[in-house]
């Protein structure tokens, strides 16, 4: 039980008084009590009493079963005076209006007026003759066109089926009593809010409002009020169940009814109870489990008071929200219980309330909350202790947030204790709790380092449940330790100890024995506990989404922490606190690096909470960035046999080394452990390669040359393919990589780089060239086929025309004497221009005359360049128009090699009449015959002729036509410029235009230069027909004439 009050007496009668107490009423330090002789006795409560005895707060009773007598030094309560006369009857009960500054009594069925002061009666209102209770209260009202605040107060009195109120504003009374008639007789009345009123009578409860005296019946739950009758619909009426009470003498239960918190109210009627808003309107809330009809029932924040029959003698303290019991106070013949009113003491605020027997008074001294939380969360009533911190105001605790979410944690604490692992954690979830503290629930195979010392065996493995909860194992019960794993036998894992038990045989937390289980307790046993994984992982799941939202995947905060300053609190705590256990922080506080040992925390768990209960799922968490211990999941991975899954982490964590050296390790199927075939061989390395940075060059060609020594050609693929990291890699530090493997490497790159990646670095075209030379010098070819498939790759690079390798020195590198290079050194001498030289070459050392002709077409085509002046005059094809040229060209150079060949070499005639009859109308007809000698015949020459006499007659026809057309130009050029474009206006006619065209020219019309009049000076006209002075056409510099030029001026 809670001992939320201590009940201390404050006023007892004297043993020869034979007075009685038939009421009593408090306000600030006096307590006025009322007797059964009419007399009225004036009391001081002496504040010593007021703070609880130190000694009872350490050794205080936890129960509140007795009532206490303490002896204070003082007495508790001083009789100021009393007032014998005050009444000639019994004082029933007893109020006051302080802004009235009256006192109101009800005595001998009237309701009085006295003066607060001297207690002398004003005025007995006569109106109020057989009343039989009455209810007072007072409230603030701003005026409705002033908007002016005042005091007005109300007194109700009950007056047999009447309910006569008189108003008080701002201390006077005003207007006249109202009466307002209602169905019964009232037995109470209660003040539901500044204008609405309670009364309970016999047929049930009404709400009546007396501003505009409307009476509105209260209806209990699921009646019907246009039903048979009215009355049956009421709560608390006196219906066809209620003829039990026929019995009893006609005793009917009085009815009952108190304000709650804000805007709620309870009634009651016998043990039947029904919460409602100040409309009137029923709240869905379960009936207040009472065992007995209850006396008397009040409010004093934040509980709900119960007064037990005098013959009981308790008072009931409940939780208003919970309705749970708790603390039963026993007080001997107990009657009256009675709370200052709100606006009139501060005692409301849950101290100070009075009950009192017809011999005593007892004033209820309350614990601080704070106590009173602690002492239910000692008692393990966590929902009572949330629902009051609920109830209580911010400002009457030191630091509600924090006490709500410590309780909810604790709460959750003892639903996970009793396996309700879901409730728990969405109760830790709502609290916010810290992941470290979640954790720290599970054995060491899901927590780790978090796990408590007592639930873990030195092993690693988890004890029992019940070893756990405090029920030690028996002494012969014996854990099995679990072997040591081989050793894996890399540089960079070191030794994994492994488990050859099951990880769900490991992990079970839960046994029945210590002993060893029968089967099916061993199953449930791992159910129960994967149940509590899969609730963590949720938990954990939630806890890693927050924290992204304040860290980023590098470990930056993405909002830095304000600077420390003078104006910051000295308890200034981050948005982010709640994820750190607050209990032994140091001082000053790292906020960020806290922040992170919670995040490696939370992924290293949830990982072990996978691989235990859901090991599909490990895999979507470390192939995303996270903040996992390398360690702890490199060692469970490789445990497990997932390879493939520990490569991808260490990709994530850029551990890059290691997961080369697995890849390496089983790619070469130097692995004691059987992996996958996706693992072996060099594939998975080249890829993964691939993905590697430029920056990361030395740690790629290290672990790239077993792939490439195992698979050239697909070991080549970390730098040849189109991927960006592979093109932006060190070109130079590549080849020379390569070139110490193998020289086809070094030349498969650089044809890559230079064809397809189009780089022109002098260096790297020069050391092709030099590469292919070196190929092709060693001689180790498999067969012939190769070894010209090399030659050809050679010429074909020495042809290109974004070539930049240096032609002079490629030149001397190539053997003169050796039929191989013949082409290769024809071609480089074209590219020096020696054109005589090379077709030289094609002529008396290959005798390759197609090829020669072939290089004469190339050369003729192409654009001159300045190696070559004598093809000057050959920048196209249409050079060869011109029937005279005299001009010396390619072919006539080739003729030449035919028909005077240097000696030792003879003329040969027949690719030189070949080479007349094709191109004879691209040779210079004088230079072409002096090369003939005069015995040779002339029919020999024919096709030549012929082709010579067909070009020149082309070009003469091409004139012609050319003449012909540009004729028919000119005279459609003068036609546009006489009539103009033919523009057709708006009213479907042709405007004039050209020389035609019209110009007015008025008195309005200025010079578009000078701004001047013309007036009778000479004028010039522009195509768009803009009009300037003729001396003004200087100054209209920049402006044009529409495409006519001169012709269109005029």
């Amino acid at each position: 039980m809670l001992s939320a009050f201590t009940a201390r007496p404050i006023v007892e009668l004297k043993l020869r008084d034979k007075s009685k107490i038939e009421s009593i009423l408090a306000y600030g330090d006096r307590v006025l009590v009322g007797l059964n002789t009419g007399a009225l006795r004036i009391y001081r409560v002496n504040d010593s009493i007021e703070d609880p005895d130190a000694e009872q707060k350490q050794h205080g009773d936890q129960h509140g079963d007795q009532p206490e007598h303490p002896t204070p030094k003082t007495r508790p309560a001083d009789l100021l005076r009393e007032e014998e006369k005050f009444s000639r009857r019994p004082i029933q009960q007893l109020a006051i209006i302080k802004e009235a500054n009256i006192l109101v009594s009800l005595s001998d069925n009237y309701v009085s007026i006295h003066d607060i002061q001297t207690y002398a009666l004003q005025e007995r209102l006569e109106k109020t003759r057989g009343a039989t209770t009455f209810a007072a209260a007072s409230n603030i009202v701003k005026d409705p066109i002033t908007g002016i605040p005042s005091i007005v107060s109300h007194l109700a009195v009950a007056v047999k089926r009447k309910m006569i109120l008189w108003t008080w504003q701002d201390m006077e009374l005003t207007g006249d009593a109202v009466e307002i008639s209602l169905i019964a007789s009232v037995k109470s009345l209660t003040w539901a809010t500044g204008t609405k009123i309670v009364a309970g009578m016999d047929p049930g409860f009404v709400m009546v409002n007396i501003e505009n005296q409307e009476v509105q019946d209260i209806i209990k739950p699921g009646a019907l009020p246009e039903g048979a009758s009215q009355g049956g619909a009421r709560f608390g009426a006196v219906s066809s169940s209620g003829m039990g009470y026929m019995g009893m003498g006609s005793w009917v239960p009085k009815p009952l009814a108190t304000r709650l918190g804000e805007g709620e109210m309870l009634l009651a009627k016998d043990v039947n109870s029904l919460f409602i808003d100040t409309d009137g309107n029923a709240i869905e809330k379960r009936q207040v489990p009472w065992h007995a009809a209850p006396e008397t029932i009040a409010y004093s924040y934040p509980y709900m008071l119960t007064l037990q029959p005098p013959s009981k003698g308790s008072l009931e303290v409940r939780n208003p929200d919970t309705l749970s019991l708790l603390q039963l106070i026993s007080l001997p013949n107990v009657s009256f219980l009675h709370v200052p009113q709100p606006n009139i003491s501060l005692a409301h605020a849950g101290k100070g309330f009075l009950v009192a027997s017809d011999r005593c008074i007892w004033r209820m001294g309350a614990q601080s909350y704070e106590t009173q939380i602690d002492e239910l969360v000692a008692n393990g009533r966590y929902d009572e202790a949330l629902s009051l911190l609920n109830m209580l105001e911010d400002t009457l605790l030191l630091d509600k947030e924090g006490r709500v979410r410590e309780i909810q944690m604790l709460k959750a604490r003892a639903l996970f204790d009793q396996k309700k692992y879901r409730e728990a954690i969405y109760l830790f979830t709502d609290a916010k709790a810290p992941p470290e503290r979640v954790i720290s629930l599970y054995p060491r195979s899901i927590a780790g380092h978090l796990a408590p010392d007592e639930s873990v065996k030195g092993d690693g493995s988890a004890v029992d449940e019940e070893e756990a909860n405090g029920d030690k194992p028996a002494p012969d019960s014996k854990e099995s330790t679990p072997p040591t794993a081989a050793t894996i036998g890399r540089s960079m894992m070191g030794r994994f100890v492994g488990s050859a038990k099951d990880d769900a045989m490991e992990t079970a937390s839960v046994r029945k024995r210590p002993t060893d289980p029968a089967q099916s307790d061993k199953v449930a046993a791992d159910k129960d506990f994967k149940d509590s994984v899969r609730a963590l992982q949720s938990f954990l799941a939630q806890s890693r989404v927050q924290i992204q939202r304040y860290v980023d995947t590098d470990g930056n905060l993405k909002e830095p922490l304000p600077a420390p300053s003078e104006s910051q609190p000295e308890e200034y705590k981050p948005p982010f606190h709640f994820f750190i256990e607050e209990t032994s922080l140091p001082t000053p506080v790292d906020w960020k690096a806290k922040l992170l040992e919670v995040a490696q925390v939370v992924d290293t768990t949830l990982f072990r909470a996978y691989m235990i209960a859901s090991p599909t799922l490990a895999g979507s968490l470390f192939r995303l960035p996270n903040f996992c211990e390398p360690d702890v999941v490199m060692e469970k991975l490789y445990e497990t046999g997932r390879y493939a899954d520990l490569i991808d982490f260490l990709h994530g964590k850029k551990l890059h080394r290691q997961a080369l050296e697995l890849l390496e390790k089983f790619g070469r199927n130097e692995a004691d452990e059987e992996v996958s075939p996706a693992l072996q061989g060099p594939q998975r390395t080249v890829g993964y390669l691939q993905q590697l940075p430029p920056e990361m060059i030395d740690l790629i060609l290290e672990f790239a040359e077993w792939p490439l020594r195992t698979d050239s050609k697909l070991g080549m693929d970390v730098f040849l393919a189109d991927t960006e990291n592979a093109e932006t890699l060190p070109r130079d530090k590549v080849l020379d990589f390569l070139g110490n493997i193998d020289l086809k490497l070094a030349v498969k790159y650089l044809e890559h780089i230079i064809e397809e990646l189009n780089d022109l670095n002098v260096d790297f075209h020069q050391r092709l060239v030099d590469l292919l030379l070196e190929r092709l010098k060693n001689g180790d070819f498999e067969n012939d086929e190769e070894k010209a498939e090399w030659r050809e790759r050679l010429q074909m690079f020495l042809k290109k025309e974004h070539a930049q390798y240096n032609r002079y020195r490629v030149f001397q590198q190539l053997p003169i004497n050796d039929p191989d290079y013949y082409e290769a050194r024809a071609i480089v001498l074209s590219k020096m221009g020696q054109h005589k030289q090379a077709l030289a070459i094609y002529v008396f050392q290959l005798k390759d005359y197609k090829k020669a002709e072939e290089y004469c077409n190339q050369v003729y085509i192409a654009p001159p360049t300045p190696s070559s002046p004598m093809l000057s005059s050959h920048s196209s094809p249409n050079s060869a128009s011109h029937i005279e040229d005299t001009e010396p060209s390619i072919y006539h150079v080739l003729l030449a090699l035919y028909l005077t060949p240097p000696p030792p070499n003879q003329a040969n005639w027949p690719p030189a009449l070949d080479l007349l009859s094709k191109h004879g109308a691209r040779l210079p007809a004088s230079t072409t015959l002096d090369l003939i000698p005069p015995s040779l015949p002339v029919k020999d020459l024919e096709s030549y002729f012929f082709g010579r006499i067909r070009n020149a007659n082309s070009v003469l026809n091409e004139e012609r036509i050319v003449a012909r057309l540009r004729g028919v130009e000119k005279v459609a050029v003068e036609a546009r410029m006489l009539l103009g474009d033919g523009t057709v206006g708006r009213d479907g006619k042709v405007v004039p235009g050209g020389l035609n065209r019209r110009v007015v020219v008025d008195q309005d019309r200025h010079c578009a230069v000078c701004h001047k009049r013309f007036g009778g000076s000479a004028i010039r006209v522009f195509p768009d027909n803009s009009v300037v002075h003729s001396g003004c056409m200087r100054g209209s510099v920049g402006r044009k004439a529409s495409g006519m030029g001169i012709a269109g001026w005029r």
